[in-house]
């Protein structure tokens, strides 16, 4: 790949020289490689959503499709919610995964899947340590504080049996000042040894091949692929009080005690009750490790 000039690239690709762009040639090189699960990857400058791009395209494209954005302007999180972030500050980008070989009952995992890769990615490459909030948050900790810091958002795609699309939205070098809610972090906040978003794209990616790949191997099941136990060991939502919002407007408060085999979070509740909670969202009521 030639170096980018003047000429032939937008003024402010490399005005903020903390925030360099992302090089897809370099990047093929590394992941994409025969009998691998990665078979393309992209970058663009922008785009809407890499989620909604790359389904537009799910039925044309193989298996192991990746598209990158250095900026996304409508970036989805679950239940509609927006992410933004100023250009090159994070990693946006989604994956096609066709997993027709595993019952689609087994499909759901698939967003507990992406977590625990990227959080392991991340841990390797900028040594960052992190936590998942069930079903879909990345956490991490700024001044003492759990933050999020990522999300993740798995969609269907496609005709019958297309696929899925798995978006992953990180922020990497956010600084305070440009946070979009008092809530939110980042890597750089969280310590990060480093903020140089290619090793750690290439870390969270080659982390999901590997869980990607044992986990069909086992047909999907999370128990042999040892996907069930490494979730539950990085989830902060285990041994938490919370609040369950269910679709239909009821909610579900208790202690969450396990994640199930079909990747539900399930609450003990205070008449003794256990109650299985496969979708919905999720409030932490206390701290994890309080009484």
């Amino acid at each position: 790949m030639t170096p980018p000039n003047d000429s032939d690239n937008p003024p402010n690709r490399w005005s903020d020289l903390d925030r360099p762009p992302l090089s897809a040639a370099s990047l093929r090189r590394a992941l994409v490689r025969e009998g691998g699960l990665w078979t393309s990857l992209d970058v663009v400058a922008a785009t809407g959503s890499t989620n909604t791009d790359l389904a537009a395209r799910a039925d044309e494209l193989p298996e192991g499709a990746i598209l990158v954005a250095e900026e996304q302007s409508a970036g989805r999180g679950r239940l509609d919610r927006r992410w933004s972030a100023p250009p090159r500050s994070g990693l946006f980008f989604s994956v096609l995964l066709k997993p027709d070989d595993v019952p689609v009952e087994r499909w759901g995992w698939l967003p507990l899947l992406t977590g625990v890769a990227v959080a392991a990615g991340i841990a390797r490459a900028a040594g960052v340590d992190t936590a998942l909030k069930w079903p879909n948050d990345l956490l991490v900790t700024v001044e003492g504080e759990e933050r999020k810091a990522g999300g993740i958002l798995a969609e269907r795609a496609g005709s019958v049996g297309g696929g899925i699309v798995v978006g992953i939205g990180v922020n990497v070098s956010l600084r305070a000042d440009e946070l979009p809610v008092p809530g939110a972090g980042s890597l750089a906040l969280a310590g990060a040894a480093g903020t140089d978003r290619d090793p750690v794209l290439r870390a969270v990616l080659r982390e999901l091949e590997r869980w990607y790949g044992d986990w069909r191997a086992a047909g999907g099941d999370p128990a042999p692929s040892r996907l069930q136990e490494a979730y539950a060991a990085g989830c902060a939502t285990l041994g938490r009080r919370v609040r369950a919002e269910l679709p239909g407007g009821r909610d579900v408060t208790g202690e969450a005690v396990a994640v199930d085999g079909d990747g539900r979070l399930v609450l003990a509740t205070e008449d003794g009750v256990r109650e299985p909670v496969g979708a919905g969202d999720v409030v932490h009521l206390r701290p994890a490790g309080e009484g």
